[in-house]
C-alpha cells in the first residue's frame, strides 16, 4: 500500500461533502507531476484529505477505490482522475503549521512542493501524521 495526500479547497469540495457523497472522482488535476502521482495510485492506497487555501489542515483519510482513468472535463485528453471514498475523519486536524514545525515532517512533499495538489507521503510521514491526528495507523 502507498500513501498520498490530496488537496481540496473546502468551498469547492469539503471533507463534509466527501463524507456525504460516500465516493467521488478526483478530477481537475492539470499539473503533470500531480497527474503522474494519480497514475501511480492503486486500489486500496490511502490518502490524507487536506483542506487547502482555507483551513490549511489534514481533516480526513480517504481510500483509492478506482485507479486512473480519463478525466472527461479535460478536452485535451491528457489528464485523468481516480475515485476515492472516505475512510475516517481525523480526531485532531493536523495543520500545515504543525507539519512545518515537526522535524520528522520537514521533507514532506506538502512542505517542499506546497502548490502540488496530489503528493506522495512516505510510510514514516504517514505514521507521524496519523499520530498527530490521533488516529493511529488505520489498516
Amino acid at each position: 500500500m502507498a500513501y498520498w495526500l490530496v488537496k481540496s479547497e473546502p468551498f469547492k469540495y469539503s471533507w463534509d461533502r466527501m463524507v456525504a457523497d460516500g465516493r467521488t472522482h478526483w478530477d481537475g488535476v492539470r499539473n503533470y507531476q500531480a497527474s503522474n502521482n494519480l497514475k501511480a495510485m492503486e486500489v486500496g492506497d490511502r490518502a490524507f484529505f487536506y483542506h487547502s487555501n482555507e483551513g490549511l489542515e489534514i481533516v480526513g483519510i480517504v481510500e483509492i477505490v478506482r485507479t486512473y482513468y480519463p478525466d472527461p472535463s479535460d478536452e485535451s485528453g491528457r489528464f485523468g482522475m481516480v475515485d476515492v471514498a472516505p475512510v475516517m475523519p481525523v480526531k485532531t486536524p493536523v495543520t500545515l503549521k504543525q507539519i512545518k514545525a515537526d522535524p520528522q515532517l520537514q521533507s514532506m512533499a506538502l512542505v517542499r512542493q506546497s502548490r502540488l495538489s496530489v503528493c506522495p507521503v512516505t510510510d514514516g510521514e504517514w505514521a507521524r501524521v496519523c499520530d498527530l491526528a490521533g488516529v493511529g495507523v488505520p489498516a
